[in-house]
């Protein structure tokens, strides 16, 4: 005899009025972790109307009845067995652990969504897979963890003693036999109750989505009415989904994409190689008279340097002056965006010079990494340059030495390379003083060789935990008078950058080489620029070097994005080149092209966005795509309603995703090596 039928029998009500009960804990719940969620993130609410926000909790009720769906899914199944729910310790066990795994979860987030601005997604796995160590030091470090665990004990030792006040007020003895097909007719109306709350509808077609809680204008209560544990057992699918069709793929008849993406992309002096093999390989040349002053590089990725930080474009807490000093000597891009809103994305765009695409948003680390990409080492590499990658912390994490050796990058130098740095954080590394200091003697030894050479440097002191210097040589950023963390680590950020100018400046002799500053993305703020929340891909882009500003001018405000870095850098460095890039030279844009970029944030979401001009469309696959235009200087977003251009800026956005993807998963992304293998055609 088991377990479960030697245990007291109670009564069919008793068990209906424990389920219900049960039920209720779970939603309340759910309800205090939105409310935390909201207060926690207050900052975010921004213009949010105080009835959007009450609406999330409304909307939001549906996405908590999923995830207590599935909890309690045994629970009704056991109502088949001729004792129901007789082992009450069991089920109370069973529904504590989800409890306390739904409690932690919703602490998690509270930092998460302040960090991230999204709900739980496969962020979160992709950190699991990273080094323990460093993400256990990240987390200790970085956030109040010793606080936050309490509140997570305090949550769910609360749900639990509900729950068993709830079961000890429904423990009724079943006083006379109960027919089992009362018992059955009762368990099959359960059944479809809680099919039905597990699909967040009663309506016929898909189940509830995450669209579905886009109620309002307010990203930020769109976002709260979403289920963090739904979110990220959604992300969980995908990742374990990954062998399905991309949504993206098949958009449209492959030669009708490929044309649109070629004449979208394709600029004057391009000469396609190998069409019918690979999308975009060109060979580049500059045309009669073209400027090219420099012969070297340096590209300096800077980690969270958001646009909307920088004094000279238009922030005025003086977080960068160093910054803006150096701004009024180049060549500034105040409209470029982040292809995505993680590190990792922002180094493969930059430095591969390929695009952030829908399932593949951690490259680096997935098998088609291995392919080869024409981004800056590949391209120089054609020329024979030197090379050097420093970088603060391990090129271990995120696969960046395995990933960059691949592409034909030879020397790397990293946290375990510095000796007697001024400093070192436990989490990542060496500070952004150090990195620069090492970084000046790189690039000295290679400027006295003679030899022509490209640097990558990335810095890394403007991130989570924001370990600093002590004494810190700059002033900490107060707000209200509350220092903000984030802000004090830019501006430290931005002082490092000074010094290693300064020193540039001191030394000389770098006529001919042309500095390349860039945010690797974005951060959020109280204000949320479109549902794409904009803020958090707007970086600067920053060419400075002799005379830049005698040759290509001081302030560009054409759209553009870290794929057209290699293009621009490549155009100043002169010379016919051959390349497959998805980016474009943006020194050689026509008078009337405003630019183009597509961006996408991080995680496991499918929407992406197209940015054209003042125009931005984002699109969902299964969803109605959205038009607005926008204004970074100040900020403002007004919907349009111009169902042409909606059509064509969807089609652009559908055919780059869907050749791009073709190519990767064709391995048709490189140029060099496979050329080697197949002949060449050439196509006007």
């Amino acid at each position: 005899m088991s377990p479960l039928t030697r245990s007291p029998r109670y009564s069919l009500a008793a068990d209906s009025v424990y389920t219900l009960g049960a039920a209720a804990v779970f939603l309340a719940l759910f309800a205090v972790a939105r409310a935390l969620l909201l207060y926690y993130n207050r900052a975010l609410i921004g213009d949010a109307a105080a009835s959007d926000l009450l609406v999330s909790f409304g909307v939001g009720l549906r996405f908590d009845l999923i995830m207590t769906s599935y909890a309690l899914a045994p629970l009704v199944l056991a109502f088949f067995l001729p004792g129901g729910l007789g082992a009450r310790r069991a089920w109370n066990t069973w529904l504590g652990f989800w409890l306390l795994v739904f409690s932690f979860l919703a602490v998690l987030e509270l930092d998460f969504y302040r960090e991230f601005h999204t709900r739980l997604n496969s962020l979160v796995f992709q950190y699991l897979k990273e080094d323990p160590k460093t993400v256990v030091s990240m987390l200790w470090y970085g956030f109040p963890v010793v606080r936050l665990l309490l509140l997570c004990a305090a949550l769910a030792l609360s749900a639990i003693f509900l729950l068993r006040r709830v079961d000890r007020k429904t423990r009724w003895p079943a006083r006379v036999p109960v027919r089992y097909r009362a018992r059955l007719g009762l368990t099959l109306v359960l059944v479809l109750i809680t099919a039905a709350c597990a699909r967040g509808t009663f309506r016929s077609g898909p189940p509830l989505r995450w669209g579905d809680a886009f109620h309002s204008d307010s990203l930020f209560a769109n976002h709260l009415a979403l289920n963090g544990a739904h979110t990220l057992i959604k992300a969980a699918e995908q990742a374990l989904s990954r062998n399905e069709k991309n949504p993206w793929i098949d958009r449209m008849p492959a030669q009708e994409a490929l044309a649109i993406v070629r004449k979208e992309w394709l600029q004057p002096g391009d000469t396609l190689l190998a069409p019918e093999q690979f999308p975009l390989l060109r060979r580049i040349d500059p045309p009669a008279g073209a400027v090219a002053p420099y012969k070297n590089v340096v590209i300096v990725l800077m980690e969270s340097f958001s646009a909307q930080r920088v004094g000279v474009l238009g922030n005025s807490q003086k977080i960068t002056p160093f910054f803006d000093a150096l701004a009024g000597e180049g060549l500034l891009f105040n409209h470029i965006f982040s292809n995505g809103t993680h590190t990792h994305q922002g180094m493969f765009a930059t430095f591969g010079c390929f695009p952030n695409l829908p399932h593949y948003e951690y490259l680096m680390q997935q098998p088609e990494g291995s392919h080869h990409f024409s981004g800056l080492p590949k391209v120089l590499s054609q020329r024979d340059y030197d090379n050097v990658f420093v970088y603060n912390g391990d090129f271990a994490w995120d696969n960046q030495g395995g990933f960059f050796r691949a592409q034909g990058l030879g020397r790397f130098v990293g946290r375990h390379d510095f000796v007697n740095p001024r400093f070192s954080d436990p989490t990542w590394g060496v500070s952004d003083e150090d990195m620069f200091d090492r970084a000046f003697e790189e690039i000295v030894r290679m400027e006295q060789s003679g030899h022509p050479y490209y640097a990558m440097l990335q810095t890394l002191s403007n991130h989570t935990p924001y370990a600093l210097p002590q004494p810190l040589p700059v002033d900490r950023v107060m707000v209200d008078g509350v220092e903000q963390e984030h802000l004090t680590a830019m501006r430290y950020a931005d002082y490092a950058l000074g010094q290693f100018f300064k020193k540039i400046t001191q030394h000389g002799g770098f006529d001919d080489t042309l500095f390349v500053l860039v945010g690797d993305h974005g951060f959020g703020g109280a204000t949320q620029l479109t549902e794409m929340d904009l803020i958090r891909f707007h970086v600067p882009l920053l060419l400075w070097g002799k005379d830049i500003q005698e040759h290509f001018g001081k302030v560009r405000s054409v759209v553009g994005s870290q794929v057209d870095v290699v293009p621009t850098v490549m155009g100043m460095l002169g010379g016919s080149y051959t390349q497959h890039c998805w980016g474009r030279n943006l020194l050689a844009l026509p008078a009337d092209d405003p630019g183009i970029a597509v961006i996408k944030p991080s995680g496991s979401e499918q929407i992406v966005a197209l940015v054209q001009g003042r125009y931005l469309l984002t699109q969902t696959p299964g969803s109605a795509s959205h038009l607005t235009s926008f204004d970074l200087l100040p900020m403002a977003e007004t919907p349009v309603s111009d169902p042409e251009r909606q059509q064509r800026m969807e089609k652009v956005l559908d055919a780059y995703l869907q050749t791009a993807l073709g190519a990767l998963l064709g391995n048709r992304t490189g140029h060099d090596d496979e050329l080697k293998q197949n002949p060449i055609t050439v196509q006007h």
